[in-house]
């Protein structure tokens, strides 16, 4: 984004704060260009500077900074994680774990997502429309310590009757050093 596109989406952002008083996003009002390409660039840099962030975007770090905040505090920033190398930790192996259970209602949901949530290699959790009930992703040592949460946590989860597996081979969209 140029420069000049950028600065002038932020004195139409401060007018619309000035306007609202108390910021325009607690209103309902939706984020803008500028806002979108902040929040693209943290996600891949989560620690960038007001500088760097700026720079990216095309605004100064005064600009970005006030961006930042009105993010964070409208919510659409929900704060801070650190990427930890599972390697490592000795968890080099990312597994896909489609998950059906006997049936959708609230009790089996909620047993089974209760239940889970004791399962430490399991790093997240998605409930799905479709074909399956949820989507797990499992970081394991190995294949033995596959083989360990699959025979002793996985399918004695309350509800499951089919758990299918796929193994990543490698993230071709996560960034190194």
């Amino acid at each position: 984004m140029s420069t000049k596109r950028a600065e002038k989406l932020d004195r139409e952002h401060k007018t619309r704060e000035s306007a609202a008083g108390h910021g325009f996003r607690e209103r309902g009002e939706g984020l803008d260009e500028l806002d979108l390409a902040i929040l693209h660039y943290l996600e891949r840099h989560g620690r960038a500077t007001n500088f760097e962030v700026g720079e990216a975007v095309g605004l100064s770090p005064s600009a970005a900074s006030r961006r930042i905040a009105a993010l964070e505090s409208a919510g659409a920033i929900r704060g801070y994680r650190a990427l930890i190398d599972e390697q490592l930790l000795g968890k080099p192996m990312t597994v896909f774990i489609r998950v059906t259970l006997e049936r959708q209602s609230a009790a089996v949901l909620g047993a089974f997502e209760s239940a889970l949530r004791h399962c430490h290699d399991i790093v997240s959790c998605h409930l799905l429309a479709g074909q399956y009930d949820y989507i797990l992703v499992a970081r394991v040592a190995g294949m033995d310590d596959y083989g360990r949460l699959h025979q002793n946590e996985l399918s004695r989860l309350p509800g499951v009757t089919r758990l299918e597996t796929s193994f990543a081979l490698r993230n071709v969209l996560e960034e190194k050093g």
